[in-house]
């Protein structure tokens, strides 16, 4: 759980092409249970390794009687710090640009609600076997710790091969794309371009779920998009895999025609 937390507080600020300096948490619960809390900060601790940034304080609150027993609340923000001149999304996205993604590890964080309720109609216990990874309980499969992408994002970008980057979070591929585009354009993804991971597939059969709706919730294996200019991309291609990322090009950028979604993922055949 805190690696989570650190992790969607830093990426937020990488696609920004700002550099995580530091990091503050807030613990709140009912009566401190210190094994949980010892746990939390030990997760948090790793994403602030893992990120490059110093974990420089926190507060910890005991509220008896605004929690219930085992429930807590957990908080945080990072400082970073970007040179004016490299400040993301750079001005240029333009048609012809190239997506570059990123592998995620898992679900990250984000469309639990929908997840839980698949597992509830399943009748599946989180203590069971997961459906998908054989060998390993299903809670714990599905928890696996969100990627953090700021030391091999930063390479890129301070090699001047990154125009804009987009953390695939709440709203899935089609939802967070969008934010770093100008009007005039879209992005166009090319869904057979990655296998869907076999958390998805399993998801998506489980739930139901449409593909246009799995891309629209999940990040569908996708942690982090990149732009970048078709003349660049493979340089880009190159820091980002030195720097240990899995990644697949995924499509371009086009002229957008009307009012049609800035965000487009196509082939999903085999999502379902």
């Amino acid at each position: 759980m805190g690696i989570d937390l650190v992790a969607m507080c830093v990426n937020d600020l990488v696609v920004q092409g700002a550099e995580p300096l530091f990091f503050l948490d807030y613990f709140a619960t009912g009566k401190l249970d210190v094994a949980a809390g010892k746990d939390i900060i030990s997760g948090i601790a790793e994403g602030c390794r893992q990120a490059g940034c110093a974990l420089v304080g926190g507060e910890t609150a005991e509220m008896p009687g605004m929690y219930a027993k085992g429930d807590y609340d957990l908080a945080g923000f990072s400082v970073g710090a970007a040179e004016r001149g490299q400040l993301l999304p750079a001005e240029d996205v333009k048609t012809g640009d190239v997506l570059l993604g990123l592998a995620s590890s898992g679900v990250h964080s984000n469309g639990y609600s929908l997840v839980r309720r698949i597992v509830e109609r399943g009748g599946l216990s989180y203590d069971g076997e997961a459906p998908f990874a054989p060998g390993r309980k299903l809670g714990e499969a599905l928890l696996d710790p969100t990627r953090i992408y700021v030391k091999s994002t930063l390479a890129a970008i301070r090699a001047g091969t990154v125009k804009a980057m987009a953390h695939i979070t709440g709203g899935g591929l089609i939802e967070n794309v969008p934010r770093v585009l100008p009007e005039g354009v879209v992005a166009e993804i090319d869904g057979a371009a990655w296998a869907l991971p076999p958390v998805f597939k399993w998801l998506a059969k489980e739930g139901g779920v449409a593909a246009h709706e799995m891309a629209r919730t999940f990040n569908c294996g996708i942690g982090m998009v990149v732009v970048v200019a078709a003349d660049k991309a493979a340089e880009a291609e190159r820091l980002l895999t030195q720097g240990g990322e899995t990644v697949y090009r995924i499509g371009h950028i086009r002229t957008r025609q009307g009012d049609e979604a800035q965000s487009q993922v196509l082939n999903q055949e085999d999502w379902a």
